[in-house]
């Protein structure tokens, strides 16, 4: 009898969600999502699996969402972007955000990899230098080659207030390096008094706080050029086994797909160190920037994947799958139209070395998928600016310093439909507006 009750309120709650997907105009596969309840239902947000067949393993939750049709491709941007494993230091590389969410978040803009890395040393001193010949090491090899180009760098945290070209850079802000800056290892800033500072790649090494590497990466087979970034968190092994997060914090693991099964010990080492508070304090976390999305940066595309992520952590799987079927719709697209405009921006420069007639193919397929997403004056507006960026890359017109500014205004155009798009669905879904309404400033 108890199975039966637990069937039909399970019914119930399908049709409950059919019924209101409707009224946001929202399609709904019945089937799909009745299985995905019932695996959540089944889920512990803090335990992690591996799948023995594709070679991967995660937080259970996160594998639901993992599209492993597409693991190929991201395993060949891993071999691009992820740091080696040596005798003294143990990685695993892991994909994160939208990418790692390919089931349902089916226009991921880039592709965002994560990627613990362990380094055992004596002394903390001599795992920071470990670390800042890693990751020089990984940019100067993969610096620039027919398929791929290094555009920044993070590594080291500013103890001082700096001026570098025209921006103030703020005492804590991690520091940013420019290709030719790491391959020189050295840069150069002014202090706040005016003087000349020539700062050294090793200054890295006194803090180096949020490390992290971005490529462009051109995929001809797929006709377009992405963004591929890599995340570090980086731990400290000291002899007497001691794990030391050279962040201060090891980062917990709800977002992160695992591509190589051979790294499971090391996750399986460092899953022990997380906080027994990790899943409460990524959720006050994401809470936080929930707020920003809605208050203040207002951004409901991004509001709309941290709500995601915290309605199927915390119970609330009715709302969540409503929210999971936003991101299946044509208009969701645009997300990934905007995020392509910023990398086409960098792929267009005049050193990137990338083939045009891939960057024309990649903006004549923005065009069309604008067109099939939008209507009214707003499609017009980023689809003449779209055609004039491609005959930009063509050679047929000259843009100059005008380019900038055109893609810049594209994406603000491309943000505000996003924007209203997702603002309208969830506050269309009763328990995603009370969550809104309900949210205050963090302290």
């Amino acid at each position: 009898m108890a199975n039966q009750t637990g069937s039909k309120d399970a019914q119930k709650e399908v049709e409950q969600i059919i019924k209101t997907a409707s009224a946001l105009g929202v399609e709904v596969d019945e089937v799909d999502v009745a299985q995905w309840l019932t695996a959540m239902a089944a889920a512990d947000a803090m335990s992690w699996q591996v799948d023995e067949d594709a070679g991967i393993y995660g937080q259970e939750i996160t594998l639901l969402d993992f599209d492993k049709a597409t693991l190929d491709r991201y395993r060949r941007i891993a071999d691009i972007v992820q740091l080696p494993d040596l005798p003294n230091v143990e990685t695993a590389v892991s994909l994160a955000g939208s990418a790692a969410q390919g089931v349902i978040q089916r226009y991921p803009g880039d592709c965002d990899y994560f990627e613990r890395v362990n380094i055992r040393a004596d002394t903390r001193e001599e795992a920071c230098s470990i670390l800042a010949d890693l990751i020089r090491d990984k940019a100067l090899d993969k610096y620039m080659g027919p398929d791929y180009r290094l555009i920044e760098v993070k590594f080291g945290t500013w103890d001082a207030d700096v001026i570098k070209g025209d921006w103030e850079i703020r005492k804590g802000s991690p520091v940013s390096w420019a290709p030719e800056e790491v391959r020189k290892g050295q840069m150069t800033v002014l202090t706040v008094s005016g003087e000349t500072w020539d700062v050294p790649w090793t200054y890295g090494c006194l803090d180096p706080g949020w490390c992290k590497m971005d490529w462009i990466i051109a995929e001809p087979e797929r006709g377009r050029v992405v963004n591929a970034s890599n995340m570090l968190d980086v731990t400290w092994e000291a002899p007497d086994g001691s794990i030391v997060p050279l962040d201060g914090f090891i980062d917990p693991y709800f977002q992160e797909v695992y591509l190589e099964a051979d790294s499971v010990p090391l996750f399986a080492k460092l899953a022990q160190h997380v906080s027994p508070k990790a899943l409460q304090e990524y959720v006050q976390q994401i809470t936080g920037e929930v707020y920003k999305y809605t208050r203040k940066h207002v951004n409901y595309g991004k509001a709309a994947k941290r709500i995601y992520n915290i309605f199927r952590l915390t119970g609330r799987h009715q709302a969540a799958a409503l929210v999971r079927e936003l991101f299946d719709e044509p208009a969701a697209l645009l997300y990934q139209v905007w995020s392509i405009l910023d990398t086409l921006e960098d792929a267009d420069s005049p050193d990137s070395g990338f083939d045009r007639e891939l960057l024309v193919q990649q903006t004549d397929k923005l065009i069309e998928d604008v067109i099939e997403t939008c209507e009214g004056p707003l499609e017009t507006k980023i689809v003449m600016a779209l055609i004039r960026l491609r005959d930009h890359i063509t050679g047929r017109l000259d843009l100059g310093a005008d380019r900038s500014e055109l893609i810049r205004s594209s994406r603000a155009t491309v943000e505000q439909l996003v924007n209203e798009y997702f603002q309208n669905k969830l506050l269309g879904i009763a328990d995603v507006r009370e969550f809104i309404d309900s949210l205050e400033e963090p302290a």
